[in-house]
């Protein structure tokens, strides 16, 4: 399989590889959108449908109205069109028509695209060469006309910033000196106000993390401490950026990050074949951003591809856990620089077992993590594999408990669950592949505990060895 990232096709070097039921499952924007999907992945009011080795799919859907819908898919974007009014994207016909190509139905065969088709993959495919052709020649896709004038909006963008740095930390003194009990009164308006002030400045960052500050007072017993806590965090980042220009520059990109300001990927792609290793989505209003984390077999990297979506539309890119893809990553600047860019990506490896990547004890894990806060003050958690640990219930939680120490031991170290992974069902495909046995878990580690995306049995005589399987 081949994808993009921004939604442009990529060239593959053969034919493109069919997909997976799941992968195509992924691209869903909603359940309902999925519901939908699948029932007219079964259904037989499909015609005129086909693929070609390009990537392209297409099929005309006859529903109950008097016009039969055409639709057509770009697998290398992956890219749609559909003639139903819906605003989604992909549209259900979409899914449906990519569930049956994916099934291997033969109301897909191979053959040449009708001219409705194509004359849109011509189309959508010449603008896509002119983009690269346009890289290729060192000019950006999309940029300023004018650099001097983004110069200058930029300055002023930081002055902004500034500005509302500022009274931020006028706010935050004002509610340490009025004390931490009046936060916590019926009506109290301090965090939606000040987030939209944050927000006007133009730094998000900043807003997003004052409007965490509310959700840390409805919190439950124990709140001022954690407030203060947070608190604290907010005006070392203040502090950050008025004293921006003394931080090294990887710092310093950093804090830039926090506070908001987006920068471009840079350095050297590296190439390898990377294993994903989990993907959630996770909704914030009317945009989900979807996280999909990868280890590169070759590199050892752990690296994390970070997208949008809205208005009903599935982020990209659609993988699923347990693929590996033979592609171009580009890291973003800051501290750690996990996160990275989907570059050129390759032929899909044939398919083979998936065993888990290297992993740590639970103190190794802890001091990863504590190596990783001197870079980033503000960073909640941090990637890590667990090698042979032990789910085990824990008064009202769970944690994880090495089967062995450093040494070679036994009863080592442990690890506390997250509050946010009790209530998922994640949890007990753990403890159910676990039995009592030692696993091996990839999770974010941080003051909040351990999250748990995906594992791996032990167990050579286990079908999960072959893992990982997936926990959100």
């Amino acid at each position: 399989m081949l994808l993009s990232h921004g939604g442009e096709p990529l060239r593959a070097a053969g034919r493109v590889a069919c997909w997976t039921v799941e992968q195509v499952l992924a691209l869903a924007p909603d359940d309902a959108s999925r519901g939908a999907g699948s029932a007219l992945g079964a259904s037989g009011s499909w015609s005129g449908g086909g693929c070609d080795g390009s990537g392209a799919v297409w099929g005309v859907y006859k529903g109950g109205g008097s016009t039969p819908y055409r639709t057509v898919v770009d697998t290398t974007g992956p890219a749609y069109s559909c003639s139903c009014p819906s605003r989604r994207l992909p549209c259900k016909h979409a899914l449906g028509l990519l569930l049956g190509w994916a099934s291997g139905a033969s109301a897909l065969p191979a053959g040449e695209a009708p001219d409705w088709a194509g004359e849109w993959l011509a189309g959508r495919r010449e603008r896509s060469a002119g983009a690269a052709e346009q890289r290729t020649a060192g000019a950006p896709a999309a940029g300023p006309a004018d650099p001097e004038a983004a110069r200058r909006r930029a300055e002023r963008r930081a002055e902004r910033i500034t500005g509302g740095a500022q009274e931020l930390e006028e706010r935050l003194a004002d509610l340490l000196r009025g004390g931490l009990a009046a936060a916590d009164q019926p009506g109290y308006g301090l965090w939606e106000e000040t987030a939209a002030r944050m927000v006007d400045a133009q730094a998000p960052g900043l807003a997003a993390r004052v409007r965490g500050l509310g959700a840390v007072v409805a919190s439950g017993p124990g709140w001022p401490v954690r407030l203060l806590e947070e608190c604290a965090l907010l005006h070392l980042l203040d502090s950050a950026w008025l004293g921006i220009g003394r931080l090294p520059e990887p710092l310093a990109a950093t804090v830039r990050g926090r506070v908001g300001l987006t920068a471009p990927a840079e350095g050297p792609p590296v190439r390898d074949h990377w294993l994903v290793l989990a993907r959630y989505d996770t909704p914030d209003g009317r945009i989900v951003a979807r996280r999909i984390w990868l280890y590169g077999r070759n590199s050892g990297r752990t690296a994390l591809l970070l997208s949008f979506g809205a208005a009903g539309r599935s982020p990209g890119p659609a993988l699923a856990v347990g693929d590996t893809v033979d592609a171009e990553l580009t890291p973003y600047p800051g501290a750690g620089r996990l996160r990275a860019e989907l570059g050129r990506q390759f032929d899909m490896p044939p398919p083979a077992d998936a065993p888990a990547p290297p992993g740590s004890t639970t103190a190794a894990a802890i001091g990863a993590y504590g190596d990783a806060l001197r870079e980033d003050p503000w960073l909640d958690a941090w990637p890590v594999v667990l090698r042979d640990v032990i789910p085990v219930p824990s008064g009202d939680g769970w944690q994880l408990v090495d089967a062995v120490d450093g040494a070679g031991d036994t009863a080592g170290g442990a690890l506390p669950v997250a509050p946010a992974a009790l209530s998922r069902p994640g949890l007990w495909r753990l403890v159910a592949l676990s039995g009592g046995a030692p696993v091996t878990v990839f999770g974010e580690c941080g003051h909040r505990g351990f999250e748990p995306f995906a594992a791996w049995s032990t167990d050579a005589g286990d079908d999960a060895a072959y893992g990982p399987v997936a926990l959100v």
